[in-house]
């Protein structure tokens, strides 16, 4: 093994005076860094969506609801209690749900308003965490909570007072005049993504005023669970608990598809950059049959002089190896260093440019990264792997080489 790694290293030191065979094994070096940076990048990127969407968006939007189409829930404190009893269930809480319009001066906005208890509603969401100005637990009648850029596009600021359309559904479900409520501005959410651009919070018993409810009636029940995706089997399983008429809705039913995306697309970088990898992996079988081809006068020296077959073998497949090692470390180095900056050139090119391609239009509006060690160890294991695979041939091609016909000519 010595003697191979030390003719190895002899023939690539050989190598360098040969220009072009020089340039195509670093051209394969180089297609092997440059894949290996794509791949750490791209996996890493997929990785801070797949957390955000699990540590942001999953902890602020409901797991599990329940949203009763006809009459209200009744009793819900006594309907709270006995799905918090259920097996996966962590917490639940009331909710009243309204759609209308947020108007400020001349300017309006539709808005989604959940109508709350506080006290319960920090217990299934995390949505207190984005919140500026007020806690959540201090919302009360005449109050609400807006979301950022509800709150921006309407001009209004914290201490203002807001004013709500609200549809007025009469018992025989004609609709009438549009309802109006004034409400105090006393804080923001800020997620940084669609949460903000249509979100408001107002206290339980302002909207059981609105809709006539009594003090244990709600519209809906929602529910966190302990295994977000075992969010489907939980909520069957405890909605049958349940005497109301409700319909279930999950997580997967509004962001399932969000999460297939991720989990779609990172399989496709995996293999297209795979394919990438393999295919400057297997430049180096070129690199190499020119330099068996180059070497072969030297070759049939080693072998009169004793150099076993196995020798020659290791040492092209090592020489083999020192070129995708080059590339490997390099493209180590550089997508790890951009995995860990990227989220912030993300932010430097957006304050660049003016634009942010992600406001609006994704689930967060900065890039995140979670790099994720176990990701680049495969990807190393994959391209060492395929590199030896490609080495094989040109090394088993020199040890073939008989001295009798190469030096006799």
């Amino acid at each position: 093994m010595r003697l191979s790694y030390f003719l190895s290293r002899r023939f690539r030191q050989a190598k360098h005076a040969n220009g072009f065979i020089g340039f195509i094994g670093k051209a394969s070096s180089t297609g092997i860094a440059l894949g290996i940076t794509v791949l750490i990048v791209a996996l890493s990127v997929f990785n801070g969506f797949q957390q955000q969407l699990e540590e942001r968006l999953l902890s602020v939007i409901p797991h599990v609801e329940y949203d009763a189409p006809e009459q209200p829930i009744k009793h819900w404190p006594q309907k709270v209690a006995l799905l918090e009893t259920q097996p996966g269930v962590s917490a639940a809480a009331p909710v009243i749900k309204l759609n209308g319009m947020a108007q400020f001066k001349t300017q309006l906005k539709a808005v989604e308003i959940r109508a709350i208890m506080p006290e319960h509603e920090i217990k299934v969401s995390k949505i207190s965490d984005f919140i500026s100005a007020a806690a959540l637990n201090e919302l009360s009648d005449g109050q609400v909570i807006l979301g950022q850029q509800v709150a921006k596009q309407l001009g209004v600021e914290i201490g203002e007072t807001v004013t709500f359309l609200l549809p007025d559904l009469t018992k025989d479900n004609s609709l009438s005049a549009a309802k109006k409520q004034r409400l105090t501005l006393v804080g923001l959410i800020e997620m940084g993504g669609p949460v903000d651009h249509s979100s408001a919070l107002i206290h339980l018993s302002q909207a059981q005023q609105i809709l006539g409810y009594q003090a244990d009636e709600v519209s809906g029940l929602r529910m966190a669970v302990l295994d977000v995706f075992s969010a489907n089997k939980i909520a069957m399983s405890a909605g049958a608990k349940l005497s109301d008429y409700v319909y279930v809705n999950t997580w997967f039913r509004s962001q399932g598809n969000l999460y297939q995306d991720i989990q779609m697309v990172r399989t496709i970088i995996y293999l297209v950059v795979f394919l990438i990898i393999a295919v400057a992996s297997f430049n180096i079988v070129s690199t190499l049959v020119m330099e068996v081809k180059e070497k072969q006068a030297n070759i049939a020296i080693l072998k009169t002089m004793g150099a076993t077959d196995s020798v020659i073998i290791s040492t092209f497949i090592y020489q083999g190896l020192s070129q995708a090692l080059i590339g490997m470390g390099f493209g180590t180095i550089f997508g790890v260093v951009l995995a860990i900056w990227i989220p912030d050139l993300f932010l430097w090119w957006n304050q660049f440019s003016g634009t942010n391609v992600l406001a609006g239009a994704y689930f967060v509006e900065f890039l995140p990264s979670k790099l994720v060690v176990g990701d680049v160890f495969v990807t190393l294991a994959v391209t060492t792997c395929m590199t030896c695979i490609a080495t094989i041939y040109p090394a088993w091609q020199a040890s073939r080489i008989d001295p009798a016909k190469v030096l006799g000519q």
